[in-house]
C-alpha cells in the first residue's frame, strides 16, 4: 500500500518557523484542494465504465486523498472492483491528479499526459521500478482536472514529516550496512535512467518550451519563467533573483541530454528490505545534463540537514554523503561527473520556488499568516546563503 510519507512529499511541505520554533506536529495536514472528496467515488466508477468492457459496472472505493495528497499533484488511494468475462475483477491503484488552478498549484502547468508516457517508457526500456500506468483521462471533465490511474506498490519511504534525519523512524534507526545499501541502490537509479539510449528523441516531449541554446539554458529559463509565476501571489525574493542571476552568468558549457527524473530524492521512491520497488512523482521530468538528478538527490539530504542543524539535532551526516554518491554514480554509469555546485545552487533556486508556492497556498487556505519576509519560507536558506557565498555571488 502507498504509504502516507509517500503521500506527503517534501518537496512541497513548508511550516512557518520550522527552523526557529518548534517542529510541527507528527499529524500535520495542510489543505491541498477544495474538491469534495464524497463526489469522487462515484465520478470514478462512472468514468471507468467507459473505459473498462461494456458491462463491468465498477465500484470505487477511495480510501485516502485531499488531507493527505502531495502538494504538487494530488493524489487519491483507491480500490476498483467490477465484472470482465463474467469473471470478478479487483484493483489497487492510485490516482494522480493535477492541482485546479483555484487552489493555488505548485507548478504553472501540469503536463499528465508527459508524466503518464515517462512512467510508461521507463517501465517498457528499463528494469527501473516504476508502478504500471493504466488509464489516463487527458479531459479533465471527470474530477475537473485531468489524471491517471497507476498500480498501487507495496512499499515504505523515507519519512518527510518529521524528517527522517529527525530520527526514531526505521531508516534513521537501520544499521549503517542498510543504510549504505538504500543510498546505492538509490543511486542506481539515477544511473540506469540515464542510460536510457536516446533520450533527446525518446523524450523529446519534455524539452523545455523556453528560448536557449542548450538544453540547460532552456531548462533555466523554465525556472526563471516558475519564479515569475510564483511572484504575484506571494511577493519578490532578492535571493532568489540573486540566485538566478548567477546561474545565467555561470552556465557550464554542456550539450549533453539524458532522461532527468527532476525530483530525485529518496523521499518519492518505496522501499522493500532497502531496496527500490517503486519510483514516483515525475512532474519534474526533463531532458539535460545528469547532473540535475545527481545533485538533487544530494541537495534534498542536505536541506534536512541543515534544518537539523539549526535544531541542534545530530542528523545523518554520514549518509548521502557527496563524495560517496559521486563515486558510486560514476561507478555505475561509467562516466564522470562535472563539478555540481552550479547545480547545487540551481536546486537551491527551485526548492525557493516551491517554498514560495506552498507558502501562498497555505495563506490562501488561511493555514497560516502572510510572512512580511517571504524568505522566512525558505526553511534552506542558510544552506543556499552558504552556497552562494562559496560562489562569490
Amino acid at each position: 500500500m502507498l504509504g502516507r510519507a509517500c503521500e506527503i512529499e517534501v518537496t512541497c511541505q513548508t511550516w512557518e518557523g520550522y527552523v526557529t520554533q518548534a517542529p510541527p506536529p507528527a499529524d500535520l495536514k495542510m489543505q491541498r484542494s477544495s474538491r469534495d472528496p464524497s463526489t469522487l467515488p462515484t465520478r470514478l466508477a462512472e468514468w471507468l465504465a467507459t473505459v473498462l468492457p461494456e458491462g463491468a459496472n465498477p465500484v470505487v472505493t477511495l480510501h485516502s486523498g485531499i488531507d493527505t495528497n502531495g502538494m504538487s499533484s494530488e493524489t487519491l488511494i483507491l480500490d476498483a472492483a467490477w465484472t470482465e468475462d463474467g469473471e470478478a475483477r479487483f484493483g489497487e491503484y492510485v490516482a494522480r491528479v493535477a492541482p485546479a488552478a483555484e487552489d493555488l498549484p505548485v507548478f504553472p502547468d501540469y503536463a499528465l499526459q508527459d508524466q503518464y508516457d515517462v512512467m510508461r517508457i521507463v517501465g517498457e526500456q528499463t528494469d527501473v521500478p516504476v508502478p504500471a500506468v493504466r488509464w489516463m483521462e487527458p479531459t479533465g471533465e471527470v474530477l475537473g482536472t485531468p489524471f491517471f490511474l497507476m498500480d498501487r506498490i507495496d512499499g515504505v519511504v523515507p519519512q518527510d514529516v518529521l524528517p527522517y534525519n529527525f530520527g526514531d523512524n526505521w531508516l534513521h534507526d537501520a544499521s549503517r550496512q542498510d543504510q549504505g545499501r538504500l543510498q546505492r541502490s538509490s543511486v542506481e537509479v539515477l544511473a540506469k535512467l540515464h542510460a536510457i539510449p536516446d533520450a533527446a528523441t525518446t523524450f523529446a516531449f519534455l524539452e523545455p518550451r523556453h528560448d536557449g541554446s542548450t538544453l540547460l539554458e532552456k531548462n533555466l529559463a523554465h525556472v526563471r519563467a516558475w519564479y515569475d509565476f510564483a511572484v504575484p501571489d506571494i511577493g519578490r525574493s532578492p535571493l532568489v533573483e540573486r540566485g538566478l542571476d548567477w546561474l545565467e552568468a555561470h552556465l557550464p558549457a554542456t550539450d549533453e541530454v539524458v532522461l532527468v527524473w527532476g525530483d530525485s530524492r529518496i523521499g518519492n521512491m518505496m522501499y522493500q528490505d532497502f531496496e527500490p520497488v517503486a519510483v514516483l512523482d515525475w512532474e519534474m521530468a526533463a531532458i539535460g545534463p545528469r547532473e540535475l538528478d545527481v545533485s538533487w538527490i544530494l541537495f534534498a539530504h542536505q536541506v534536512f540537514e541543515t534544518i537539523t542543524g539549526m535544531l541542534e539535532l545530530p542528523g545523518m551526516p554520514h549518509f548521502l554523503a557527496e563524495a560517496d554518491v559521486v563515486a558510486a554514480y560514476e561507478e555505475m554509469a561509467g562516466v564522470k561527473l562535472g563539478d555540481l555546485h552550479w547545480y547545487h545552487v540551481y536546486n537551491a533556486v527551485e526548492w525557493c520556488i516551491v517554498f514560495m508556492r506552498t507558502g501562498a497556498r497555505q495563506i490562501h487556505f488561511g493555514e497560516i499568516e502572510r510572512p512580511e519576509d517571504i524568505e522566512t519560507l525558505f526553511h534552506h536558506k542558510p544552506l543556499m546563503e552558504r552556497l552562494l557565498a562559496e560562489a562569490g555571488a
